[in-house]
């Protein structure tokens, strides 16, 4: 199983995530296929596994979408 940490955002009334393309090509994952999605949250103080990781940005959703 492959794992990652992925932000959500809210679009219309709907809170959606995007899957990093690395996992999409390592998958292959292709636009229209029923993938199966475990959840699971995180704490927000990011101790541990998040320690040290900054907040999202307008670049990182661009450069997601390549």
């Amino acid at each position: 199983m492959t794992q990652c940490l992925a932000k959500t955002r809210k679009v219309g009334g709907s809170i959606v995530v995007t899957l990093p393309k690395e996992i999409v090509e390592s998958k292959k994952i292709k636009e229209g296929e029923i993938i199966e999605i475990s959840v699971k949250k995180v704490r927000k103080d990011g101790f541990g596994i998040l320690k040290g990781v900054g907040p999202f940005t307008a670049e990182d959703e661009l450069t997601t979408h390549d």
